[in-house]
């Protein structure tokens, strides 16, 4: 017992948890260092490539080689362009793992099945894009779809890319929760947080922290019914509350947390900057209807468009398997035109 009792005391301790959060973030450093060379290096090599069947097809007056030099051109700008729109992402914490949260607002049922099929949308595009996904938090619907959901995307420079999509998303759609048949919009929400391994900035003492075990609820077997596994803290100077309770240990699930209240804290933290500095235009503001930042509609025609770039599809349905890439790159040099 007094072995069980000086692990919790150690695991309830903060800098118990930066000290481990700092080998983690060594290790990440060195694999996005390593991503980056092999991209290069990659990319390099189609290049020289490319230019010895240019020479190959002169030298044998071969004109068969053209469509495969095409082919390999078209690969090559594609893979150039990853790579120009990588540099775009200049921010301190771009490389970081994003911490995305989905929120139903308006619309009741038909909201809860958006935040769903966003939840969808955004997992697709993280598996196209090699990330890993990994659920924090869900909270079902009453009747369909979600209430809300955290998922933590891991990857070089996943909090890069999805700071895109912070901001309110609208559906109009022909609901099919309505009898009807009538037309409906609907709203979600979507926090993105950088997930922070290590911030000496950011201070969590333990003092200004609560912290609550209580039974996870859902999917998970005979574990999640008898044991207390699932973590809940409360700061309080901010207000700020986080949970967690997909993994199956507490010791796990208090991890997450205290690396949620992280990223929460330097959310604040930044925003905070940025309301006093002006640095960035119209994606910070307060977050209520009317506010979108995109809009997914479905009828009486189909058009995807993001009203902070201009940049728009009429493909709704490759937009929600995930082919959002287009509004990424849009907004990233948007920011630094």
């Amino acid at each position: 017992m007094d072995k069980i009792a000086e692990l919790e005391e150690l695991s309830a301790d903060p800098d118990f948890w930066n000290d481990m959060q700092k080998g983690q973030k060594t290790l990440q450093q060195l694999k996005n260092l390593k991503d980056k060379v092999a991209k290069f290096q990659h990319l390099q090599t189609e290049y020289e490539d490319i230019l010895t069947l240019i020479e190959m097809g002169n030298e044998e007056e071969d004109e068969s080689i053209c469509e495969e030099v095409k082919e390999m051109k078209t690969n090559f700008l594609q893979a150039f362009e990853e790579l120009h729109i990588a540099t775009m992402l200049d921010g301190e914490y771009d490389r970081n793992n994003a911490i995305v949260t989905l929120h139903a607002g308006t619309g009741g049922t038909e909201a809860c099945d958006w935040t769903n099929m966003l939840f969808r949308m955004y997992s697709k595009w993280a598996a196209k894009a090699g990330y890993e996904v990994e659920l924090l938090d869900m909270l079902d619907g009453d009747e369909a779809g979600l209430k809300s959901v955290t998922i933590q995307v891991n990857g070089e420079n996943a909090y890069g890319y999805l700071k895109s999509e912070k901001g309110i998303h609208r559906l109009v759609r022909v609901s099919p929760f309505d009898s009807s048949g009538r037309r409906h919009t609907s709203f979600a929400s979507c926090d993105v947080m950088p997930e922070i391994e290590d911030d000496t900035e950011i201070e969590i003492r333990p003092e200004d922290i609560r912290i609550d075990t209580y039974r996870a609820s859902g999917a998970g077997g005979q574990h999640v019914n008898k044991t207390s596994s699932a973590i809940r803290i409360t700061h309080f100077p901010t207000g700020i509350v986080v949970q967690c309770q997909d993994e199956r240990s507490q010791f796990s699930n208090k991890d997450r947390a205290f690396k949620m209240l992280r990223s929460k804290l330097l959310a604040v933290k930044i925003e905070e900057q940025m309301k006093k500095l002006a640095e960035i235009r119209g994606d910070v503001k307060e977050i209520g209807w009317g506010s979108q930042i995109r809009s997914y509609v479905f009828m009486p025609y189909t058009m995807v468009k993001d009203h902070r770039t201009g940049e728009e599809t009429s493909n709704v349905n490759a937009v929600m398997d995930g082919n959002i890439d287009n509004f990424m790159a849009a907004y990233l040099a948007w920011i630094h035109s």
